[in-house]
């Protein structure tokens, strides 16, 4: 078998082999999100990933993709962020036969937690995982989610995993499907010494 597709997620599930050598004639995944203007708040273009939900050949490509990428990374534990990086991750887990673990909101985890505070352009949220959750120093991370925009959510769990759970910086992945570059989210995040991807970005706010 070729280096390229030596990983066992192409024996468990060949047509991954065949939809990623034929992806390049594939839709353009950008088109397949809903742009919706002043959304939450006027002047913002809001980026609506229902709209590829709704597509299964754009679902099916996105998740290819990221699945790709966390292949590449030689990713060992996915952890998802509340919510949309749970539509994301489950799928990836399943395809990868890696555990899944849930980044939540306050009150949402059963177990003791460890937890970090970022801010919002109002006040604070939270992240919690819980102690319990199988992640070791040696682990390469991928922390997902749908978006990245100022970095706020995405940077507190990555700093909560390499703070709590002893993994190095340099093994931890940020990766979403949209990323909105000119909120500079990305570049804090890389900035903060993790690693971090997206499929597709936007201009704008």
């Amino acid at each position: 078998m070729d280096s390229e597709y030596s990983h066992p997620a192409y024996t468990r599930y060949p047509q991954l082999k065949e939809l990623e050598e034929s992806r390049k004639n594939i839709m353009n995944l950008k088109d397949s999100i809903r742009t919706v203007l002043d959304f939450p708040i006027k002047g913002i273009q809001f980026r609506d990933i229902t709209s590829m939900l709704e597509r299964p050949e754009a679902l099916n490509q996105a998740l290819i993709e990221l699945t790709t990428k966390c292949m590449q990374f030689k990713a060992t534990k996915l952890v998802a962020i509340e919510s949309r990086g749970f539509i994301f991750g489950s799928p990836i887990a399943r395809d990868l036969g890696m555990p899944l673990i849930l980044a939540r909101k306050p009150g949402k985890l059963p177990n003791d937690t460890f937890q970090r505070s970022y801010k919002l352009e109002y006040g604070e949220a939270e992240l919690h995982i819980q102690r319990c959750s199988d992640i070791k120093a040696t682990d390469k991370i991928i922390v997902i989610d749908d978006l990245i925009a100022t970095g706020g959510t995405a940077k507190a769990c990555a700093g909560l995993i390499s703070q709590c759970f002893n993994v190095p910086k340099k093994n931890i992945l940020v990766l979403a499907v949209i990323d909105l570059p000119d909120l500079g989210g990305s570049a804090i995040i890389k900035n903060a010494g993790f690693n971090v991807d997206a499929l597709i970005d936007f201009e704008g706010e």
